[in-house]
């Protein structure tokens, strides 16, 4: 009973955050903007596993939302073996609204430094280099899975450097305000399980505008019950292709970026 209790208090903290804004903790202005009342959460002890290495997965587990989550053997994750011939093209029909294959199959989202992250079958990531998920499709659904990627991954290590220079697209102006942040340890090396739990998978994604070279896309993640009706906190990102991959573009202000939803309607689901 004490476990139901639990659970059903989870969800309702949950839905008060997710309704407030998906991700607050999100790349604004160049910086990972490290946003908490805890005082004390800065410098704390991580609850996740930091270690980077091996393969397989361990047991699955279940998220606050009551949805299977897979946990890697390695902490920054463990790519699928890609079958390329089910990309989309920019002939199909469903080119801008198709799901990416093997994200609602076992191992398609997994726990990722106590984020829940999406993995595809079709449309990457490929592998890690150096701890960091890359080798996404030059497609609209590899652009939604490295925005889900690239922003959780930031929002769960905030200090992760590596991370916020090589999958950022970030100008030396920004770089330099995110070292100063660095530098004032403002950001945490590991967000504590007790803020990761939200970070949970999103439900479904838009693509709002799609070209060679940016892409305009948007998650939306489960929020507050209303009126006995559920919501989606939406979040819209912005990924550039550069050098081969997708990149996250920082946004100037995040007070637009962010709404409220109560349907899926025009959504694709995962």
């Amino acid at each position: 009973m004490a476990e139901k209790d639990s659970y059903s208090r989870d969800r309702v903290s949950f839905g008060a955050i997710a309704s407030a804004a998906v991700l607050t903790l999100i790349v604004v202005v160049g910086i990972v903007v490290y946003v908490t009342r805890d005082s004390g959460a800065t410098g704390s002890t991580p609850s996740v596993a930091e270690t980077v290495g091996g393969s397989g997965f361990a047991t699955p587990e279940v998220d606050i939302l009551g949805r299977r989550v897979d946990v890697p053997n390695n902490a920054a994750g463990q790519p699928l073996p890609q079958n390329v011939t089910r990309q989309r093209k920019s002939g199909d029909a469903d080119w801008l609204t198709a799901a990416p294959e093997g994200t609602t199959a076992p191992f398609g989202w997994q726990r990722v430094f106590g984020a829940s992250v999406p993995f595809s079958t079709s449309d990457g990531p490929t592998r890690l280099e150096d701890g960091l998920a890359v080798g996404y499709s030059h497609t609209p659904q590899g652009a939604v899975l490295a925005a889900a990627q690239i922003t959780y991954r930031l929002n769960a290590r905030p200090a992760d450097r590596d991370l916020y220079v090589r999958q950022v697209r970030s100008s030396a102006q920004q770089i330099a305000a995110y070292d100063r942040a660095l530098a004032a340890d403002r950001l945490p090396e590991q967000q504590p399980e007790r803020i990761t739990k939200y970070f949970v998978a999103s439900d479904a994604f838009k693509v709002d505008d799609y070209a060679d070279d940016l892409a305009i896309v948007q998650l939306a993640t489960r929020g507050q019950v209303v009126d006995g009706k559920p919501t989606w906190s939406t979040i819209r990102l912005v990924m550039v292709w550069d050098s081969g991959d997708w990149r996250l573009k920082p946004l100037s202000s995040n007070s637009a970026q962010t709404g409220l939803i109560e349907s899926l309607g025009g959504w694709t689901k995962w």
